[in-house]
């Protein structure tokens, strides 16, 4: 039988097993901190479901617009909310274990690592520093771990990592927020919404410096609308306790003072002390195991999945990869993966989701496309949910019309979007596009709108 080891049991590891099992591998898994890992644990589980108790709030203080008046003021009980937090993504980890155990699938809790002595062109790992496995097939699947700067250790009280969070038993004074990345700013908007006064450090002109410009503009248009500061272009390059808060230092020498604050200043992976070296998988510059589109290493017979590839941080990738490295392993057919067909969603409030082509390939001319923006405030169904900031945009190739990318920024954009992706993936044309039904009213209604307006352009 064949065997495989999988080192880490987020996304990346626990789909790859499952698959495994299926094919009737014999798989054993290995996980320091719980099944599902960061993502299930302190990361994307916790944190989605903290906004969606932001997104509540937000919608309870859109009422009056709407003609609904409540005369008792609701609070946001924060150890309530959190417990809640933790309570679920512990119900996932169990619900993936359970579901890991059905499929026969071996799951160790503990450390491993990569060592050389295996026989033939089998892989040994050594787990826990003590038992071994020699293995067929070896899978990397672990993650990354929240960068700290020098001079702003986390302290998991104050000082904070997004891991740390979850711990806070009531609605912080004033939050900072150093980094305007995705995790920042879907921190930043989700404590915003809770009724937390909130600070966002920014080293760049606006937030989301690496998603679509025009949907950026607009959340941070909304962000300082509702009152949240924003400090463009100031870079964060220490944070301190001083009593009973802290003490943010930018480069040019301000300083911003709040009662906590929340470094989201990107990840850096756990690919240390796990035996690359020793036996022959490279890493890049900046420790990411270095990976194919077919998930493979340097090394034959070991692959990796996931953040700690830096290949895209998105736990649908981490899965996909994970997934084609044992179809690769067991020579079974695939497609590579493929970026282009990768829809993301920012869940900030609004969210932003986008696919396939972007705007900066179009201005730069990498792709050759047209576009159409359409606001989302002259969708009906928009107007009756007092929905007032968004748009939804779409690329299609200019002789084809075939829809190549789009952007949606709405109230449950990561819904929207699927259409666009299934569109950009099958590569349908926009005169295809327009002509399907959608309900009347719906914000959908907007995404066939853009299509035929922009079928225009291509007429």
């Amino acid at each position: 039988m064949t065997s495989m080891v999988i080192i880490g049991a987020g996304p990346g590891g626990y789909e790859a097993a499952n698959v495994a099992a299926t094919g009737g591998v014999d798989v054993t898994v290995v996980e320091e901190t719980g099944v599902g890992g960061a993502a299930v644990l302190t990361d994307c589980v916790p944190s989605k479901t903290l906004i969606a108790t932001a997104e509540v709030t937000s919608t309870l203080r859109r009422a009056p617009e709407l003609g609904l008046r409540h005369t008792d003021a609701f609070d946001v009980d924060l150890d309530a909310v959190n417990s809640r937090v933790r309570r679920l993504a512990q119900a996932q980890s169990d619900d993936i274990g359970r579901a890991l155990e059905r499929s026969g699938v071996r799951v160790i809790r503990g450390r491993a690592r990569l060592a050389a002595g295996a026989p033939g062109h089998r892989h040994r790992v050594v787990i826990n520093d003590g038992e071994t496995i020699d293995a067929d097939i070896v899978l990397l699947a672990t993650g990354t771990t929240p960068r700290e700067l020098p001079d702003a250790r986390c302290d998991g009280d104050r000082i904070l990592t997004w891991k740390q969070v979850y711990s806070l038993k009531e609605i912080p004074e004033h939050l900072i927020v150093v980094g305007s990345g995705v995790t920042g700013a879907e921190f930043a908007s989700a404590y915003d919404s809770l009724g937390c006064r909130v600070t966002l450090v920014s080293s760049r002109d606006q937030v989301l410096p690496g998603e679509d410009p025009d949907a950026a503009r607009v959340l941070q248009q909304v962000f300082e609308s509702r009152g949240m500061e924003v400090l463009s272009r100031s870079r964060a390059v220490s944070a301190v306790r001083d009593g009973d808060g802290v003490v943010v230092g930018l480069e040019d020498g301000r300083t911003v003072r709040g009662s906590h604050v929340l470094m989201a200043v990107g990840a850096t992976p756990n690919s240390s002390d796990l035996g690359l070296e020793e036996v022959g998988v490279a890493v890049g510059p900046r420790g990411h195991i270095s990976v194919d589109k077919v998930s493979r290493t340097t090394v034959p017979g070991i692959y990796a999945a996931g953040d700690c590839t830096g290949v895209f941080a998105l736990a649908s990738v981490a899965a996909m990869q994970g997934r084609i490295a044992v179809w690769h392993a067991l020579g079974q057919a695939l497609q590579p993966l493929d970026l282009s067909l990768v829809c993301s969603n920012v869940f900030t409030s609004p969210e932003i989701a986008t696919v396939g082509v972007t705007q900066t390939d179009v201005d730069s001319g990498k792709v050759q496309a047209r576009s159409t923006l359409l606001d989302l405030s002259t969708n009906p169904r928009a107007k009756m949910q007092g929905i007032h900031d968004g748009f939804v945009k779409l690329f299609c190739r200019p002789a084809t019309g075939n829809i190549i990318g789009g952007v949606v920024v709405s109230p449950r954009a990561s819904e929207l979007i699927h259409p666009i992706s299934v569109a950009v993936a099958e590569r349908i044309p926009v005169d295809a596009f327009q002509h399907d039904f959608t309900v009347y009213p719906s914000l959908s209604g907007s995404v066939s709108e853009a299509a035929r307006r922009l079928q225009t352009f291509v007429a």
